[in-house]
C-alpha cells in the first residue's frame, strides 16, 4: 500500500509540474505586452501567477457574494475552496449565527426578596 500511494503521489506531482510548465509556456509564447499571467491551461485548469493580493485571497477563499464552492486559485495552478460558500451550504453559518444571537432578556436578580 505504501508503494502504491507513493507512486500516486509522484504521478500527481508530475501532473502538477506539467500544468505549471504548460501555463508558463502559454504565457511566454505571447508578446511581452500581451502577457496577463492568468488564464486556463487546456481550456480547463485555471492558473494565476500575478502577485497575490489580500483582495484576491479574500475573493477566492471567503466570498459571500460567490455561491461557488470551488474557485480559481489565488496564486498558482488549480482551484481553491470558497469556505464561506462551503460553510453556508453545510448550514454551519446559520447555526453559528443562531448561537450568537441574543435571546429574550432575563429579569435581573437584584438580590431583594419580596
Amino acid at each position: 500500500m505504501g508503494r502504491d500511494s507513493s507512486s500516486l503521489g509522484n504521478l500527481l506531482k508530475l501532473i502538477a509540474l506539467m500544468l505549471v510548465a504548460a501555463a508558463l509556456y502559454q504565457e511566454l509564447r505571447k508578446p511581452a505586452e500581451e502577457r496577463e499571467w492568468h488564464g486556463k491551461v487546456l481550456s480547463f485548469v485555471p492558473y494565476d501567477f500575478r502577485m497575490p493580493t489580500a483582495e484576491r485571497l479574500r475573493e477566492r477563499l471567503w466570498n459571500p457574494d460567490d455561491p461557488r464552492i470551488i474557485t480559481e486559485h489565488f496564486f498558482g495552478v488549480g482551484w481553491s475552496v470558497n469556505f464561506y460558500a462551503l460553510l453556508e451550504r453545510l448550514q454551519v453559518l446559520d447555526r453559528l449565527q443562531r448561537r450568537t444571537e441574543p435571546g429574550p432578556e432575563a429579569p435581573l436578580d437584584t438580590g431583594e426578596t419580596g
